[in-house]
């Protein structure tokens, strides 16, 4: 993983098919989603983060700006064989770092009930009841940056 390097990229950017193929494999497949369900109508606007070695894309995190002061932290993904290493944590952090130079002030997610503790280790804090989304329990979570 030292290998590995975070870059911001586009829709359109070389490694934006791997990030679509990643999200798909870890958010999507194993909830019975085809390959299509993947993109989001927003993801032009959004902020993409992805973490790649030797053109391999292994995480990303998107942002979705919704005002001038915060916005929606999305399609949190790490392949499967790297999770648990720290990765996605470094990608939360990166992109933190990158929203608070835009001038961003709060964040906000909705976290699958497994990776709430994930989250919660990051400085998110849990709000509102707890939901169903793609057919699986939900909490919002937020935090100020």
């Amino acid at each position: 993983m030292a290998d590995t390097s975070l870059d911001f990229i586009h829709p359109g950017h070389p490694l934006y098919d791997g990030e679509l193929d990643l999200r798909f494999r870890v958010l999507r497949e194993p909830l019975g989603f085809t390959r299509a369900d993947v993109k989001f109508p927003f993801e032009d606007d959004s902020l993409h983060l992805v973490a790649h070695a030797d053109g391999t894309v292994l995480g990303c995190v998107l942002f979705h700006p919704e005002d001038a002061h915060g916005g929606r932290l999305f399609q949190m993904a790490v392949s499967s064989s790297l999770q648990g290493q720290g990765l996605g944590a470094r990608l939360v952090r990166a992109l933190e770092e990158e929203l608070r130079r835009r001038g961003f002030r709060h964040v906000h997610l909705h976290a699958r009930a497994p990776v709430v503790p994930f989250y919660e280790r990051l400085g998110y804090a849990v709000y509102g009841e707890p939901y169903e989304e793609v057919g699986i329990p939900h909490r919002h979570m937020q935090r100020d940056l």
